[in-house]
């Protein structure tokens, strides 16, 4: 099941038939995250929420759980993560900003040491988007620039999100120099790390 492939409707027929097998685990919870997440990118709000709600009420039914690199382990934080990705790509700008500040929060310490740096990452490409969208592209570009040079994560995962911020760049000031810039520093950090970068057309 990957979201990257963009069968969608794929992603949501694999998550429940994984549902059925597993209905009340940890796995069904980040099934059902993955379900919301392929909706959303379809544009359903209405079946991204049932399938929030529907991993919402099975995380709460589950003890908390002991392993947290667990990949199919989901805690609250885990899940407002996700839920965050569903409302960056459905637009709804005020739950997505809430949703990034609560991540951020969450995976910095006390000190300022970042726990979970890939979340931190998408979370600030969050905040870029919304900026984006409000018209803010200095405050876009500086979130963009933070999840682009933070601490080091896995590359190839934090491009696939930063396409979400490029998208709204290239669609809503295309001509800016704080756009060029910032595409400029993107091809320049995935060159030195041997990756291409062709930014996707809207």
């Amino acid at each position: 099941m990957n979201l990257t492939s963009g069968d969608y409707h794929g992603v949501v027929a694999s998550a429940r038939a994984g549902t059925e097998v597993a209905p009340r685990s940890a796995v069904s919870v980040q099934l059902a995250a993955q379900e919301a997440k392929a909706w959303a990118r379809l544009g359903d709000r209405r079946q991204t929420e049932v399938a929030l709600d529907r991993g919402r009420r099975l995380l709460d039914a589950l003890p908390y759980p002991e392993n947290l690199a667990h990949h199919f382990m989901v805690d609250p934080t885990k899940f407002d993560f996700y839920a965050m990705d569903c409302y960056r790509h459905l637009a709804e700008d005020r739950m997505a900003e809430s949703l990034a500040n609560e991540v951020i929060q969450a995976s910095t310490d006390f000190d300022g040491t970042e726990r979970a740096p890939m979340r931190l990452a998408e979370a600030r490409i969050t905040h870029g988007v919304v900026a984006a969208r409000q018209g803010d592209l200095d405050q876009a570009v500086h979130h963009g620039e933070q999840a682009l040079h933070g601490e080091r994560k896995s590359l190839p995962s934090l491009m696939m999100v930063i396409r979400d911020l490029t998208r709204v760049l290239r669609e809503r000031y295309p001509s800016e120099p704080a756009t060029k810039a910032y595409l400029g520093q993107l091809q320049a950090v995935t060159a030195s790390n041997g990756l291409a970068w062709a930014p996707r057309s809207p």
